[in-house]
C-alpha cells in the first residue's frame, strides 16, 4: 500500500505554518482558548480539517475540533510512564495517586452537574465516592486532602474545563466559610477523559492498547512520532521492515517539520526548534545540563574501555512487566464480566541477544561527584546544591525517558542513541547572567 502523502494539499508557502500546527496538536493533545497558551487555538483551528485527515490516514488518530477546543484522541501501542507528566499542579509537581483519583471522581460528578456549580458542591459529591474506595477517602480536616482538591481544580481551571464566576479556590482552602462558584464546560470535561474502551469492560491494562497485530505501517508511524527514538531491536520483524522502508520517516518529517536521523540501530525525528517535545535536550536548566554532562562522562568511560557489556530486558519485556503491575490494581468487584473486552494477544517477549555497555551505580555516583567538583555545587542550582545523588537519579530518569539509557538492577545500560551526544559541551552562565560563547570555559578563562 502506497504511503499517504502528508500535507498533500498544503502550499509550500504555508507548509511551515501547517507543520507548526501539527507539532502543537501532537505535543499538547488538548488545546483550548488558554491552554497551553492564549493564541495557540487560533493557530491550529484554520488547519483543523487537514490535520484531521493527515493524522487519521497516517496514524489512525481522531482529531475533534470545535471553535473552543481541539482534542487529539490517540491510539496507544504501549504504556509510557512519562505521559503521566501531563498531570502536574501549578508548581510543576506531579500528581500522586490521590490527586489522580480525585481528578477522575470530580470529572465523573460533572456528568450529572449543572452548568454552574460551587466548590462546596463538588466536594459534597466527591466525598461519598472517595470514601467508598479503600485507602482513598476524603476528610475536610486533613490538609493534604484539601490540597489535593485545590490541585485538581487548578488543573481543570488551566484547561478551561472550569471558569471561576465568583469567590476563589484559595478562600475555600483557607477557611470553612470560603467558597468558589464555577461555570462548567461539559464539552471540555468530556474531551479530557477519552479511554479507548469503557474501563468497566477491561480486565487488564492491555485493553487500553491497540491490537499488536494491527497494520504495521500505522503502528510504526505512531512510534516514530511518539517516541524520542525507535530502535529496530524493539520491533517485530514486520514493523522493523516497514521502518527501514524508504519514505515513511521522511513523510513524517514533512508532516512535522523535523529532520530524519537514521542510524544503524534505529530512527529518530530531530526538531532543531525544540518545540516538539516536553523534554528538550540538550537544553537549559540544571537537570538537562547535568544529564548532558553525565553522558559526556559515560562517553569518556566508553572510549576508555572501562565499561563491560551486559544484556538487559527488552522493550517487550518491560512493557509486559508494566502491564502486569497495573493489572494487580484492577478492581475486580467493579468489572462488568459479561461485557469484558477480549484482550489482544501480545507477542511473547523476545529477549534481545544484543548486549549493551553497562554503567554500574557506583561508577555513576563517582561521575556525579566529579561533576560537582569540576563545576562547583552552586552551578547545579539551589535545588540540587546539596543533593548530588538526587540529581543523579533525576538525570537518569530524564535520560531514560529520552531512551538514551535503560535502567537495570545495579546501574544503567547505554542505548545506541546516547552516542549522538558524546561530544556535547556545556556553556555555563557567567556572573553577569550571559551564556559563555566558549563552551566549557569559565568566565575567567574566556579571552
Amino acid at each position: 500500500m502506497a504511503e499517504p502523502r502528508a500535507a498533500a494539499d498544503v502550499a509550500d508557502a504555508d507548509l511551515g505554518s501547517y507543520q507548526a500546527a501539527v507539532r502543537l496538536v501532537l505535543s499538547h493533545g488538548l488545546i483550548t482558548a488558554r491552554h497551553p497558551r492564549p493564541g495557540i487555538l487560533d493557530r491550529v483551528l484554520p488547519w483543523a480539517d487537514l490535520l484531521a485527515r493527515d493524522l487519521r490516514d497516517l496514524c489512525g488518530y481522531t482529531l475533534v475540533a470545535t471553535t473552543r477546543q481541539v482534542r487529539l484522541v490517540r491510539r496507544l501501542d504501549g504504556l509510557d510512564p512519562s505521559r503521566g507528566r501531563v498531570f502536574v499542579n501549578r508548581a510543576g509537581r506531579a500528581f500522586d495517586r490521590r490527586r489522580l483519583a480525585y481528578l477522575c471522581l470530580v470529572l465523573s460528578t460533572f456528568q450529572r452537574s449543572r452548568v454552574e456549580v460551587s466548590l462546596t458542591d463538588i466536594v459534597r459529591a466527591l466525598t461519598p465516592a472517595a470514601q467508598a474506595i479503600d485507602g482513598l477517602g476524603y476528610d475536610p480536616l486533613q490538609g493534604p486532602h484539601k490540597a489535593a482538591v485545590v490541585d485538581v481544580v487548578g488543573w481543570l481551571l488551566d484547561r478551561d474545563a472550569l471558569a471561576v464566576s465568583d469567590g476563589s479556590v484559595e478562600a475555600w482552602a483557607r477557611s470553612a466559610e470560603g467558597d468558589a462558584l464555577f461555570d462548567v464546560d461539559h464539552d471540555i470535561c468530556a474531551a479530557l477523559l477519552r479511554p479507548a474502551r469503557p474501563l468497566q469492560h477491561l480486565t487488564g491494562a492491555a485493553g487500553l492498547l491497540e491490537d499488536p497485530h494491527g497494520p504495521a505501517a500505522a503502528r510504526v508511524r505512531r512510534m516514530v512520532l511518539e517516541r524520542p527514538v525507535v530502535y529496530y531491536a524493539d520491533l517485530d520483524p514486520e514493523a522493523a521492515a516497514v521502518l527501514r522502508r524508504d519514505g515513511l520517516a521522511e513523510n513524517l518529517a514533512r508532516l512535522t517539520g523535523t529532520v530524519v536521523e537514521r542510524r544503524a540501530e534505529g530512527v529518530s525525528l530531530i526538531d532543531p526548534s525544540g518545540s516538539f517535545t516536553d523534554r528538550p535536550f540538550p537544553g537549559r536548566g540544571a537537570l538537562a545540563r547535568a544529564a548532558g554532562l553525565l553522558l559526556g562522562k559515560v562517553a569518556d568511560a566508553l572510549d576508555g574501555g572501562m565499561l563491560r557489556r551486559a544484556a538487559g530486558p527488552s522493550d517487550a519485556e518491560e512493557q509486559a512487566a508494566l502491564r502486569a503491575r497495573l493489572d494487580k490494581a484492577v478492581p475486580e468487584d467493579t468489572l462488568a464480566r459479561g461485557m469484558a473486552w477480549d484482550l489482544p494477544r501480545f507477542a511473547s517477549p523476545e529477549v534481545s541477544a544484543e548486549t549493551l555497555p553497562l554503567v554500574e551505580r557506583h561508577r555513576l555516583e563517582q561521575m556525579v561527584q566529579e561533576l560537582y567538583t569540576e563545576f562547583g555545587a552552586d552551578s547545579f542550582t539551589a535545588a540540587w546544591r546539596a543533593d548530588p545523588l538526587g540529581l543523579l537519579d533525576a538525570s537518569l530518569a530524564f535520560l531514560s525517558d529520552l531512551r538514551l539509557v535503560r535502567p537495570v538492577p545495579g546501574g544503567v545500560l547505554v542505548l545506541p542513541a546516547a552516542v549522538r551526544y558524546r561530544n556535547i559541551t556545556q556553556a555555563l552562565p557567567t556572573p553577569d547572567g550571559q551564556i559563555g560563547l566558549f563552551a566549557g570555559a569559565t568566565a575567567q578563562e574566556q579571552p
